[in-house]
């Protein structure tokens, strides 16, 4: 089976892609593992998109493609995958579709994980960080004994900025504009199933594996 997976920040994506790509037994390939494969291997590749990282510029979209498209060629992928973070944009996806029928096969289905703002917001403004040891607590989720140190190591917690709300939902709303139009494109294409991400892990992953055993029929 041939899986994309797409959601704002915040749903759990990364979570379920583990859970989903492992109970289907394919390959769970998001860009950010390509990207830090090839830095650490010191690619062609690699080289070209930690220039672009170092000087804190978005990575081109043809270096991201080449990386994709290396990886997909591998042999693990025969079987199928499951894409987390790519496509990100119409003409990624667009360039995906063209690779995939050039090798004469096609995504059979792309998951959105659909969670509301505010629930994003309750998500990700409860994470506190610990200066030491670095573990991430949850105020309502995972809280420490004590609200402002890490049981692990007593360490100082404190809440990044980009877990503030203001920061949040702004990156909600970059969300939108980006992604927005990539979901209308799988939709017109059929293939585009949501499902509600909110609630225990558990029970999104399984909500996830019965829908997708439907849309396989």
């Amino acid at each position: 089976m041939r899986v994309v997976l797409v959601g704002p920040p915040g749903a759990g994506k990364g979570t379920q892609a583990q859970f989903v790509a492992s109970h289907l037994s394919i390959p769970k390939i998001s860009t950010g593992d390509i990207f830090r494969d090839n830095v650490s291997h010191g690619t062609a590749l690699g080289r070209r998109a930690q220039a672009y990282m170092e000087r804190g510029d978005l990575v081109p979209d043809e270096v991201t493609i080449a990386m994709v498209t290396d990886r997909l060629q591998d042999d693990d992928t025969q079987a199928g995958f499951l894409l987390d973070g790519f496509p990100r944009t119409v003409p990624q996806a667009e360039t995906l579709k063209k690779m995939l029928s050039a090798w004469e096969t096609r995504l059979d289905v792309v998951l959105e994980l659909v969670v509301d703002d505010d629930e994003v917001v309750r998500r990700l403004s409860g994470r506190r960080t610990c200066r030491r040891c670095g573990r991430v607590w949850h105020a309502l989720f995972d809280p420490p004994a004590h609200v402002d140190a890490c049981d692990d190591c007593g360490g100082q917690l404190f809440q990044r900025d980009d877990d503030r709300e203001q920061t949040i939902r702004h990156r909600l709303e970059v969300y939108q504009e980006q992604t927005s139009p990539l979901v209308a494109f799988y939709a017109d294409e059929g293939i585009l199933l949501g499902i509600d991400a909110t609630g225990p892990v558990d029970e999104i992953t399984e909500r996830a594996l019965s829908a997708l055993r439907r849309f396989n029929r």
